[in-house]
Order: structure tokens, then sequence, then C-alpha cells
């Protein structure tokens, strides 16, 4: 049997989604979660990596196992949150083909980069937004965000040591939003690199704070070279804020 899961996690405390071996993931937290309910080992499988101390608004997955299952779809969330920690919560499923693949139905994501810019800190926002008191020109961020849309080589907005042989993507969009002392940015694309967004949102801070001119952004592309770009941003203020899935009808 194979279940689709709709969930969203707090990633503070988390080595990003996938397993790894130095630290707990929320997969592995899901894994241990359906294991418990199913009464037998699933195979988990998430609908792309998020990094180390990351976040989901939203986010899918499937679950697999051989065999049946006698709890009814519409309980699987609410029984999962029972055996989950209380920053990852499951909040629908639907049963799948066994063929579904939940990586191959994404055809985009959008991240949302919050940055907390009162002038003290705030401490209900941290790990949660990016505390910068200085001054943020939101006009010159929106330019040099407008010359990032389109399809471009992104090599630039990689982590270095990156072994991504592809670094061609389609940025669908990119704003730049104030709501009082929040500055939020979304960027949405077909795809995404290491660090992409966060090093996005340095290089916007950088064009914001005069170091680099929204004029530049073209040239940084094309140089393919991560030096040109700015800083990468604190994983803290990232979060997957939506998933754009095609899925078969009646699924969803």
């Amino acid at each position: 049997m194979k279940y689709l899961l709709k969930l969203s996690y707090l990633g503070t405390h988390y080595c990003g989604f996938q397993v790894q071996p130095n630290g707990n993931t929320v997969q592995a937290e899901l894994c241990r979660a359906t294991e418990t309910l199913f009464a037998r080992p699933c195979a988990v499988t998430g609908c792309s990596r998020t990094d180390s101390g990351v976040h989901a608004e939203e986010y899918y997955a499937t679950v697999a196992f051989e065999g049946t299952s006698s709890v009814p779809c519409e309980r699987i969330p609410q029984a999962l949150c029972t055996y989950l920690p209380e920053d990852i919560s499951v909040s629908a499923a639907w049963r799948t083909p066994d063929d579904f693949s939940v990586r191959r139905a994404v055809s985009g994501k959008e991240y949302c980069y919050r940055i907390w810019n009162g002038r003290q800190k705030n401490p209900f926002c941290a790990d949660r937004a990016f505390f910068y008191p200085g001054t943020i020109d939101t006009a010159r961020m929106t330019e040099a965000g407008k010359r990032l849309i389109g399809r471009h080589d992104f090599a630039s907005f990689m982590a270095s040591g990156s072994d991504m042989e592809d670094t061609v993507r389609t940025v669908t969009g990119l704003r730049v939003e104030r709501d009082g002392d929040f500055v939020c940015i979304y960027v949405s694309a077909d795809g995404f690199l290491y660090n992409m967004v966060r090093i996005i949102v340095g290089t916007l801070i950088e064009v914001s704070e005069g170091k680099i001119a929204p004029e530049e952004i073209p040239d940084i592309l094309s140089a393919r070279d991560r030096m040109r770009a700015g800083r990468t941003a604190p994983a803290g203020g990232l979060f997957l804020h939506k998933v754009f899935i095609s899925v078969p009808e009646g699924i969803v």
C-alpha cells in the first residue's frame, strides 16, 4: 500500500528532511511513527530535500509498505501525530496507486525567507527569522530580484563544493514584501540548487546595503562563480512555503 501525506515541520532541531548518519531528521521521525502505526517497516519518500534548520509550511511525502492496513485513511493524520514530536504535523493523507512518485509529481516549489527587521531582536523569532536591524531597501532588492527571474545558470548561487553538474534552473517568481518589521522574500522555481535561496537572499541584502548594484546581477549569473554572489543567509529564516504538485485525479 502507498499513502500520500501532507505535512509541515519546524526544522530547528533536525538535520534536514532526509535521513543522515550524523543527527536526527524529519524522515527518520516519520519512519518511526509510520512503523509504529502500521506495525511494519515503511518506506518514506519526501518530495524534496530540505537543509538542516530549514522549516516547511507545506511538504509532501509518501509512505509505502507491504500488505494492507486497518487504519481508515481519514484517521491517519491524527494517528500519526500521536507518534510524532510536536514540531512535525501531518494534516492530510490520501491513498495513491503503488506506482505514484511524489518526486516526479512536483513541478516546482516556493520558498519564503523571513527577516525580522526590528531595532531589537525578537525572542519569538529565534531560529524562525533572520534578525537584521539595519535599513532594508526593499525597492532595490525588488529591482535586483527581477533580474533573477527566468531560466539561468545559477552556479554562482550554489554552495561551494556542491557536485551538481546541471546548474540551470527556471525562477518563475521573486518578490519582496514588508509587513511591519517583517521582510519576506518569496522565490519560486522549477528546482533549487544547494543553498540557492539563502545565497539569493544574502545577495539581495548586499544589494540593499549598496555593496552590489541591481545592474550587476546578470554579470554575477554569467560568471558562474560563487565568489561573485553575496553571502549565505542563515538557515533559520528559510521556509518551504508551497509545493506545486500534480497527482492523479481524485487524490488531492
